[in-house]
């Protein structure tokens, strides 16, 4: 459970384009002397042993050889800067300066880097990180929300198999109660945490409902889904191809612990067996995940993507189409039964669009392949991030930065061909069962391109 609005929502949930799996990079240029080795600091040359130090030893080691990263700042000078802070949090207990006492410093000190994408996550944290990531299990209702009236109470997703859908919960609805109160969302969060049943009071289009939910254990694996909705096409238009039905296919993470793009390729292809007549891509609040699974995903409507990684190892090229992945000329990731989506494509994005969600609208912008509308997304999409973990907690650091092959670099947010803002107006229009920017998306469609593919270049 979680609200849907980019100001709320947790940065590790929003992380940058997750790279998980691979091994530590490795720099052979300057090091710090680190770990139990001994360290300059503002007391003057001391040992170091204590849990405190070696976490802020480790966190450091990591910003100095792996981070490949925009920032400017002098790393060196802010590892020395914030070892003074370390020393005087642990003044009193230098020796045996419990783990945790770092957790502030450290925080203070990633701030300082100047990266919005590199954070220290604590071990609370990192432990709901880790079962977003891979799919596993967490207390939960299973439910985003967006504000309305000063609080989240809009229900804008169910993830399926969760409390929410088993207790018959539903975009759209909107929560006033909760066992007889007035509905806060810190109330529902309580009711959460407790695990016992909880009776809503919520109207749906208008009408009055009681729902009965209990929050359990279940999957944070959240998977593409599709729905089908009738077309519109507008009176006079010249292109007429978007009559009849049109699949909206929802990607809400790419996270999910893998099986996103092979969703993504499977739903593409029973659409187009249906016979749809064009598709809209929503990534509206997705955080992004994992690059591997966008780059696959969006190959399912764009012929080819290449792109360049810069890291402090150096360059290292990838090159996306139907499914497969190459990088620097080797088979990184593929699907099976790619899909190539060739007809009239939209994409929906917002504020909460971040990270790899952001490379997927841009290949999507790059390729001229269909409008993007929405609002700016919120600003991840040129870098990509790994966790590490660090003590009991991690570290997220930035590794990579990405350009096309011309050098042009990534933007760091999307700025849509159509704009359409969405505030407090659109959510209580959801309420009564209304998408205005679905409504635009399809729309749009009308005059979106259709794909025509070169025989030769462009074969499966």
């Amino acid at each position: 459970m979680k609200p849907n609005a980019r100001s709320s929502a947790p940065r590790r949930v929003t992380s940058g384009s997750l790279q998980s799996g691979r091994p530590l990079l490795a720099h052979a240029g300057r090091a710090l002397m680190l770990g139990s080795a001994l360290l300059l600091s503002g007391t003057g040359a001391q040992a170091v042993s204590s849990p405190a130090q070696l976490v802020f030893n480790r966190v450091n080691r990591l910003i100095e050889t792996n981070y490949g990263g925009l920032s400017t700042v002098d790393r060196v000078a802010l590892t020395a800067e914030y070892q003074k802070r370390l020393d005087a949090v642990c003044s009193s207990s230098p020796a045996d300066c419990a783990e945790s006492k770092a957790y502030p410093v450290i925080q203070a000190e990633v701030t300082a880097l100047g990266d919005e994408h590199t954070f220290f996550q604590t071990p609370e944290d990192f432990k709901e990180f880790t079962a977003t990531v891979s799919g596993g299990n967490r207390l939960q209702f299973g439910v985003k929300m967006a504000r309305l009236d000063g609080e989240n109470r809009v229900v804008t997703e169910v993830v399926p198999g969760s409390a929410a859908e088993q207790g018959g919960l539903m975009r759209g609805d909107l929560l006033l109660s909760i066992d007889g109160a007035p509905y806060t969302f810190d109330g529902l969060r309580t009711a959460k945490e407790g695990g016992k049943p909880t009776t809503l009071g919520l109207t749906r289009r208008g009408v009055g409902l009681t729902l009965t939910l209990t929050a359990r254990e279940s999957s944070t694996r959240d998977l593409p889904r599709i729905a089908y909705v009738p077309a519109s096409t507008p009176a006079g238009a010249a292109n007429t191809t978007t009559a009849g039905e049109v699949a909206v296919l929802r990607i809400p993470t790419f996270l999910s612990g893998g099986g996103v793009a092979q969703a993504v390729h499977d739903l593409v292809g029973q659409a187009q067996k249906r016979g749809v007549s064009g598709v809209i891509v929503d990534l509206r609040g997705n955080g992004g995940g994992s690059l591997y699974e966008c780059d696959s995903g969006v190959s399912a409507f764009v012929p080819s993507v290449t792109r360049v990684a810069r890291s402090v190892e150096g360059n290292r090229r990838t090159l996306v189409s139907r499914g497969t992945i190459l990088d620097d000329g080797r088979v990184a990731s593929s699907v099976q039964n790619p899909q190539l989506w060739t007809g009239p494509l939209a994409v929906l994005v917002d504020g909460g669009s971040a990270s790899c969600s952001e490379f997927f609208a841009y290949e999507v912008q790059y390729a001229a392949r269909g409008p993007v509308i929405g609002e700016t997304t919120a600003g991840v999409g040129n870098t990509a991030t790994r966790n590490f973990a660090v003590g009991d907690g991690a570290l997220q650091l930035t590794i990579l930065n990405y350009a096309k092959p011309d050098g042009t670099p990534y933007p760091t947010r999307i700025t849509p061909d159509q704009t359409f803002a969405q505030g407090e107006e659109q959510i209580r229009a959801l309420t009564q069962g209304k998408d205005d920017l679905l409504d635009d998306g399809l729309r749009a469609l009308a005059k979106a391109p259709v794909l025509t593919l070169d025989p030769v270049r462009d074969r499966p």
